[in-house]
């Protein structure tokens, strides 16, 4: 019995190691030269502006009337550049600036994108064709043949012959540029410096720091050990521009451990009990940094990420500003309230603006 349970075993270790080494698949196809035929290409489908003349003109209307639309926008962006400037600080103002502005860029570029659209699925020549890859050309006749080939483009495109659509597509080529173009002049009125801009700002010795944007004015004794206040000028709405004055005077406020701040000789006067202001336009490229991490002490700046050390004077930590944060000079008053001791003692903003240091 054990004998044959043995050699039972054996035969079916023989017969495993057999199967294991002759392995069985599945099958395998077999495919014939002549098993499917090649079905070609399917009967060409007409469109209805190929059968019908008319509406191959209307949509050659539509086609030039969305260019000359395209125009219009364009125009009518530099236009409300024109009629309705920012430079009056004006909410409303600026709302409709925008607003018109805008419209009139997009109306220039979707009168351009569906006419274009429009135009090849409707006009241009529809036939089915085959492009056989070969090697790149350089012997005469493969120059003339490739001359050939945009000639009859040209042809199945009707851009020579369609010249009302031609002439559309091109003036709407050269319109829609000039809204930026026109757009370029806001990077810094044409009449000032720059530099004269961003060096000074509204606070000055004895000017409240004010809780943005009620403008309250902000005792020290409401400055908590890891809070942050938004912070401006608290004279800012009288301004004749406070949206203008706003952008360079805008202010965070923070308060940490007298001990972990790390401040030079001459600049421990410019901090109070542990509380710091500093710009909140970014060095890098002027975005306002006003996400604060208490834990680490760092301000984000979210547009391309650079990071201030409050701790340690708003030097950059990572990103790509060059510059830190100015710091702005403050103390208490009478009242309790904190001021400004004077204005900022550098150029607010990026650092891309000329500047003496």
């Amino acid at each position: 019995m054990a004998k044959e349970a043995k050699d039972g075993i054996n035969g079916a270790v023989v017969a495993s190691q057999s199967h294991d080494a002759y392995p069985q698949d599945g099958g395998t196809a077999v495919i014939s030269s002549d098993a499917v035929e090649n079905p070609g290409l399917p009967a060409h489908r007409k469109r209805v502006t190929d059968l019908d003349p008319k509406k191959a003109k209307r949509a050659e209307r539509i086609v030039f009337s969305l260019f000359y639309l395209s125009i219009a926008g364009s125009l009518g962006a530099v236009l409300a550049y024109m009629f309705f400037p920012i430079e009056s600080g004006e909410l409303f103002d600026i709302r409709l600036h925008t607003l018109f502005v805008g419209l009139g860029m997009a109306l220039g570029l979707l009168g351009i994108g569906i006419g274009a659209v429009h135009w090849g699925k409707a006009l241009m020549h529809d036939g089915e064709s085959i492009d056989y890859r070969h090697p790149v050309a350089t012997n005469e006749e493969d120059r003339k043949t490739a001359a050939e080939i945009f000639a009859l483009a040209d042809e199945e495109s009707g851009f020579s012959r369609r010249t009302l659509v031609r002439n559309s597509l091109i003036g709407a080529l050269i319109a829609f540029p000039l809204p930026g173009i026109t757009l370029l002049r806001s990077l810094a009125p044409q009449e000032y410096d720059p530099i004269d801009l961003l060096k000074h700002t509204m606070w000055d010795k004895g000017v409240r720091l004010a809780r943005d944007p009620s403008g309250v004015p902000i005792k020290a004794s409401e400055v908590t050990i890891g809070s942050a206040f938004h912070v401006i000028p608290e004279n800012l709405y009288e301004a004749e521009h406070p949206l203008d004055e706003k952008a360079k005077a805008i202010v965070l406020l923070m308060r940490l451990n007298k001990d972990e701040l790390k401040e030079p000789e001459d600049r421990k006067s410019w901090s109070y009990d542990g509380i710091v202001a500093y710009s909140k336009v970014c060095t890098h490229v002027g975005c306002p940094v006003a996400l604060y991490e208490q834990h680490t002490h760092h301000l984000l700046c979210p547009c391309h990420q650079s990071q201030f050390d409050v701790s340690d004077q708003a030097k950059v930590v990572f990103g790509p500003a060059k510059r830190p944060l100015p710091q702005l000079p403050i103390t208490v008053d009478d009242e309790g309230y904190l001021i400004a001791q004077s204005d900022f003692q550098e150029p607010v903003g990026p650092s891309y603006w000329e500047r003496l240091k």
